[in-house]
């Protein structure tokens, strides 16, 4: 009799594969935190401030997992071959196993080689790249263009019957996928053979932009990690997975890597520079292009004819880590679309990095082949993944883009009614009366809120809206037109003639290749609608436009985040949220998963690596003359406030040495202080004490200021006493920048930054929540806050967690907090503030006592 299998894998102690020994205690906790989420199969909140190794502990834990889940599957699978034997017959399935196991490594063996090979061609690549110029590769000629009795048939609509839900993969690369699938039925056990694509776990590793992304494969390559053993006798990461295999070429496999491909979009991996230089649009350039036949077609994407192109190109990105550059470059090397050979390069991948609109948008997981089941999921700068979720959520839709394509539609149908289907025809005349409805509807509005003495915004539902449009419009399924739209490609071939037209008349309204056709902008429209339900909002505003006239702008926008991201937590095997500063995490767990059980959720907060005297945290909740301080929107004004202010801070600026950051809650509030400041004098006593800068308003003029600072701060002593920066709470400065060491000494936080409450969006979905916890049943204890006030005070707080987060940015910094209102002294405020920071806060009882404590404090780290 066989021993049952353990299938449970055991929390490791250590972890081999951290590049620094030894780990720091709270890395180590933080690493076993994560193992044990992902084989327990939770969804986890992590909260590990900078500084901490972030990065590196969760591609440590979630790789180091990766490899011992390969090693409990390849014994699961010699186990599998028989758990009980008759008498005497053990050694046959000795043999079986030994001969399996063989098998096994030889598969993997194999293609350590091929990747090795891809690593040294990729080499020989970049060396002759140095010395010659590479020749537009010739394709082969498609043949003449079929015949057609008219021209503008080529803008007839596509048969909409067995296509591809999504369109965004070029037939080719479809047709390639089909020839692969039909090669797998009489494939061997090598995944080699006919190209089997291997079933491995896989990790997504998600961030918010690409130089997020670009920061994890250093970090990625400092890792320890050791080849899988196939015949590894246990399932635990004590197991010995170095042991050495006997191979001929073992020199040429000088590096263990994880096969890594990062995804993006055209406009970061289109390597045809004719697209780039003359499309309006990167995607509607590439389908274009794409599409066409002969030497007009992408030289850069192979033909069905010249797939081994796509699969050298496949192992050349696979055998080691790239980066959006990286690819882009080997891609040019190649000859070969990076943007179509990372999706091809999915299946066989173990670590997939990619922004956060890939991974939570369902119609690009399933453009790209994604299939998140019972995979692992890391989302970084997680504290950006609610506003984001409901970003990408919302579509919006100008009148001038509606009446355009109410415009186009109509003089397309009255061009080819005598030669569209009925089913066409049907289609397309439900699509002319939303049109119409929508646009007679956005003219009455418009008229009727024109003449308010204001701006004005309504909000309403779906439901709202079809009763406004009449009910003929409330009888036509949405669903249907949005479904017909995408799968008969109508949208472009509509654009198409509508350009043709337009060049008759003028010859230079020719467009650019790649123009986005209008039509585009009501699909999404429509398919936002079709997926509503009471979590979706429709907002009707009056806008001025380039030329000074006001226009209707429809949005449609989710009041709730977590429908969309349940999709891929129900997916997935283990979710991972990690930031530097996720707090509040209650927050993040009742707008995302409210309706998951709590025994599948965790969290884990970690402790900074500084000691406790590097990091001051002070509530200053009185001024000078013994006031209290309290910035609501109502003072800000007040230039009596804002004169104390300038003391205050004046008095800061004569203690903190070198750098000192301080954020307002907006650009309203800071332009009104320097307006003050410059009329009293105070800022040209501030420029005494420091150079003095303030965070531009226009995003091309932050490099320069950053600049300007950092030299000011980094000037000998003597020349300057350092640089004070002026910044807002949740605009440019206030994340993603590592404001370390000098350069940020102080952390003044001035007042609490909530939201206009004169927002009806921002009403409406404080109104939602407040109605979901009642449909709930949910009871809150006498004296709390309801679901729009907690809600409310979780914006504020999301935001001024991310500015404190700029201070302290590895072991050996040091600076002090200074969170400069009253309100900070809260109980419900200072719940809400990093774990790292809740312990060591001083709530000081006069501002006297303030300037003692930080004058005591930078007394010790005189520098």
């Amino acid at each position: 009799m066989a021993q049952a299998i353990d299938l449970n894998l055991p929390t490791p102690s250590e972890f081999p594969a951290f590049p620094y020994s030894p780990p720091y205690p709270i890395q180590v906790d933080l690493m076993r935190h994560l193992y044990t989420s992902i084989e327990q199969k939770k969804v986890t909140i992590v909260e590990s401030p900078t500084g901490t190794g972030k990065t590196l502990s969760l591609l440590c834990a979630s790789l180091t997992w990766l490899t011992d889940e390969k090693n409990r599957a390849k014994k699961g699978i010699l186990d599998a071959l028989g758990t009980e034997t008759e008498a005497g017959r053990d050694w046959v399935l000795a043999q079986t196993r030994e001969r399996r196991s063989r098998e096994l490594e030889d598969q993997e063996r194999e293609y350590e080689e091929r990747l090795a090979k891809a690593r040294k061609k990729e080499e020989a690549m970049k060396k002759m790249a140095r010395s010659r110029v590479h020749k537009k590769a010739k394709l082969a000629d498609a043949g003449p263009a079929q015949d057609l009795e008219d021209p503008d048939d080529i803008f007839l609509p596509e048969s909409t019957e067995g296509f591809d839900e999504e369109d965004n993969i070029s037939p080719a690369v479809r047709a390639l996928m089909a020839q692969l699938a039909m090669q797998k039925g009489s494939s061997k056990n090598s995944f080699l053979d006919g190209e089997e694509e291997p079933t491995c776990t896989k990790i997504y590793y998600a961030s918010r932009t690409h130089s997020q992304l670009a920061q994890i494969l250093p970090e990625l390559r400092r890792l320890k990690l050791s080849p899988v053993s196939a015949s590894s006798a246990q399932c635990s990461s004590s197991v010995d997975v170095s042991r050495k295999r006997a191979t001929p070429d073992e020199d040429e496999i000088p590096v263990v890597y994880s096969r890594t491909v990062s995804l993006g979009s055209r406009k970061q991996l289109c390597v045809n520079e004719e697209v780039r230089s003359k499309s309006k649009d990167l995607d509607e350039g590439c389908r274009e292009l794409i599409g066409e036949k002969g030497d007009k077609r992408c030289h850069y994407l192979p033909l069905i004819s010249e797939d081994t192109r796509m699969l050298d190109f496949r192992d050349q990105i696979l055998a080691s880590p790239k980066d959006i550059e990286d690819l882009a470059s080997v891609g040019r090397l190649a000859h070969t679309c990076p943007y179509f050979g990372s999706r091809r390069a999915i299946p066989q991948a173990e670590l997939i990095t990619l922004p956060y609109n890939l991974l939570l948008h369902k119609t690009a997981r399933e453009a790209l082949g994604i299939d998140l089941t019972d995979q692992i999921v890391i989302i970084d700068e997680a504290h950006n993944l609610i506003p984001t979720l409901l970003s990408l959520s919302t579509t919006r839709l100008p009148y001038l883009t509606l009446s355009t394509s109410y415009r186009q539609v109509c003089t397309y149908v009255a061009k080819f009614r005598n030669k569209l289907s009925g089913a066409n025809m049907l289609h397309l005349k439900r699509l002319v009366l939303f049109l119409d409805a929508l646009m007679k509807y956005a003219l009455e509005w418009k008229e009727k809120n024109a003449k308010a003495d204001k701006a004005q915004t309504e909000v309403m539902t779906l439901a709202d809206l079809l009763e406004r449009l009449g009910r003929k419009v409330a009888s036509v399924n949405l669903l249907e037109i949005e479904g017909y739209l995408k799968s008969s490609k109508i949208a472009r071939k509509i654009s198409g003639y509508s350009d043709k037209e337009a060049e008759k008349i003028d010859p230079k309204s020719r467009p650019r290749r790649g123009a986005v056709p209008p039509l585009h902008a009501v699909e999404a429209f429509l398919l936002s609608l079709t997926g509503t339900n009471e979590d979706g909002r429709l907002t009707f505003t009056l806008v001025r436009t380039h030329s000074g006239q006001e226009e209707v702008e429809m949005k449609y926008q989710l009041l709730n985040p977590a429908p969309h991201f349940l999709e891929v937590v129900e997916c997935a095997r283990s979710v991972i949220l990690a930031g530097g500063t996720m707090s509040p995490i209650s927050d993040v767990i009742n707008q995302l998963f409210s309706q998951l059980p709590s025994e599948r959720i965790t969290s884990f907060s970690c402790g900074h690596i500084i000691p406790e005297t590097s990091l001051q945290t002070i509530v200053v909740g009185k001024g000078p003359r013994g006031g209290e301080l309290e910035y609501k929107a109502g003072k800000q004004g007040e230039e009596t406030v804002i004169g104390e202010l300038g003391q205050i801070l004046l008095n800061f600026a004569a203690l903190v040495p070198r750098g000192m950051i301080v954020f307002f809650p907006s650009y309203r509030f800071l332009n009104t202080a320097k307006e003050v400041w410059q009329k009293s004098g105070i800022l040209g006593r501030f420029e005494g004490k420091k150079k003095v800068f303030f965070e531009p308003e226009q995003a091309a003029h932050v490099e320069q200021v950053l600049q300007d600072y950092a030299s000011a701060v980094h000037e000998p002593p003597g020349k300057t006493k350092g640089g004070l920066l002026f910044a807002v709470i949740g605009a440019k400065l206030s994340e993603g920048l590592n404001f370390a060491d000098d350069l940020a000494r102080a952390v003044v936080i001035v007042g609490l930054p909530f939201a206009n409450l004169g927002s009806p969006e921002l009403r409406e979905r404080m109104e939602y929540v407040k109605q979901l916890e009642e449909k709930r049943g949910t009871r809150r204890p006498p004296g709390q806050k309801d679901a729009a006030a907690e809600l409310y005070e979780n914006m504020c707080m999301n935001a001024v967690n991310q500015s404190i987060g700029r201070a302290i940015r590895h072991r050996g910094d040091w600076a002090s907090l200074i969170l400069l209102d009253k309100r900070y002294a809260s109980a419900s405020i200072r719940d809400k503030l990093p774990k790292w920071i809740g312990g060591k806060m001083t709530i000081t009882d006069g501002f006297g006592r303030a300037i003692k404590e930080l004058a005591e404090f930078y007394k010790n780290k005189r520098i």
